[in-house]
């Protein structure tokens, strides 16, 4: 049921009153976003969900800071920043620090891209990728189309080391159009970074410009998501959010993609590079819960977006178009409904969204700082979803008595 008719009308708690003062960090083009027409102590108890969750696992070493909001269509219900960007930055995380998404690159920016395409009839989902890409001549190429990549069932392998095999973009490039699926297209689901800088490529080749100004022009500035870009600039570095003391660079890494493929492709890829803050992801997350529009301005088809976000061939996975479906046992965590899309990165993002209930929930981190090898991200992740939508539910349960 959608929150509008699951939650009664009552006093209206803006989420800038209840989180840190972080938020006040706002200002200029940056104004607050619109909250959600829930009661006040739904309000409430979701943002000491979210503070309760995140304060835990900061306790815990998760991460060295996170920032979580939950939503509706209309505006936001809470948020919450924890921790700390860096052991050397003690500023507290805000809905305008800036993340490295790492793969949530996959859903915010290409298949975004792919789906436009595709409600325009300029890609077809069921074409072989080869008549976009001619270039991928590898063995076995030919049977694989624009579906096959976006549910990951491609028969690609789930990744190939191009930073260490290529020393610049083109040649990395060439050795992706060298890369041979291992098994059938439709056999089975391997997550594969390389379908989706793929994707990216027949992005490029379909719309006739690069990859990031597509996704710059069509997605990211109708819906007004001013701090959504690959290869940020200098300016917002104070306000990234580090990551890995990266071994193959050498370096500490702000501001800079983390993954080393994306990286190696010049910082603008299919798969990973965009970086984002809470506060667009937030207008996006809204955006899909309306069906592609958001503040008067459609910017997805509504019935592309109802295909992208169904999964597609369950006796395989529960992926969607790009997306992945709840299941009960990944990041989407017990109570959201089945019917929830959202996806991870590997830096410590996610982002969930419930049509049934027009929730969304969101979560970013950067649990990579000051290494990869910590992994408690998986248990937070799913704990935010349980406190949040479990705050929600029980609210609106003991207010219908």
């Amino acid at each position: 049921m959608h929150p509008r008719r699951a939650l009664r009308p009552g006093l209206l708690i803006g989420a800038s009153l209840l989180v840190s003062a972080c938020t006040a960090l706002r200002g200029g083009a940056h104004a607050a976003p619109p909250t959600a027409r829930v009661p006040a102590a739904t309000a409430r108890a979701t943002f000491d969900s979210l503070r309760t969750t995140l304060d835990r696992a900061i306790a815990d070493g998760a991460f060295p800071g996170a920032y979580a909001a939950v939503g509706t269509a209309d505006g936001l219900i809470a948020e919450y920043g924890a921790g700390q960007l860096d052991a050397a930055d003690g500023t507290r995380p805000s809905a305008r620090t800036v993340w490295d998404l790492a793969s949530l690159t996959k859903v915010i920016g290409t298949t975004s891209a792919v789906l436009q395409l595709v409600g325009a009839g300029k890609v077809g989902l069921d074409t072989p990728v080869v008549r976009y890409l001619p270039e991928w001549t590898a063995t076995g190429a030919d049977r694989i189309t624009v579906r096959h990549l976006l549910t990951h069932a491609s028969g690609l392998p789930a990744w190939r080391a191009l930073y260490k095999e290529a020393a610049t973009p083109a040649e990395a490039s060439a050795q992706l159009f060298a890369t041979a699926p291992d098994t059938l297209p439709g056999v089975r689901t391997v997550y594969s970074d390389l379908g989706f800088i793929l994707l990216g490529k027949l992005v490029e080749r379909v719309s006739g410009t690069s990859l990031d100004q597509y996704e710059q022009r069509h997605v990211f500035a109708p819906l007004g998501m001013a701090d959504t870009r690959y290869l940020p600039p200098a300016a917002w570095r104070a306000r990234t959010a580090p990551t890995e003391v990266d071994p193959w660079r050498q370096r500490h890494l702000r501001g800079e993609v983390h993954d080393e493929n994306a990286a190696r492709l010049g910082g603008v890829s299919g798969h990973a590079g965009l970086f984002s803050t809470g506060r667009d992801l937030a207008r996006f997350a809204r955006a899909y819960l309306n069906f592609g529009r958001l503040d008067g301005v459609r910017v997805f088809d509504s019935v592309t977006v109802a295909a992208f976000i169904t999964p597609q061939d369950t006796t395989l996975s529960r992926r969607g178009l790009g997306w992945e479906t709840a299941t009960g046992s990944n990041s989407a965590g017990r109570r959201l409904a089945r019917t929830a899309f959202g996806h991870t990165g590997f830096t410590g993002t996610s982002i969930w969204m419930d049509p049934q209930r027009g929730v969304f929930v969101l979560l970013l981190t950067n649990r990579v700082n000051p290494t990869r090898e910590n992994r408690k991200i998986g248990a937070v992740r799913t704990a935010v979803a349980d406190a949040a939508v479990g705050a929600l539910d029980g609210l609106s349960r003991m207010e219908s008595r």
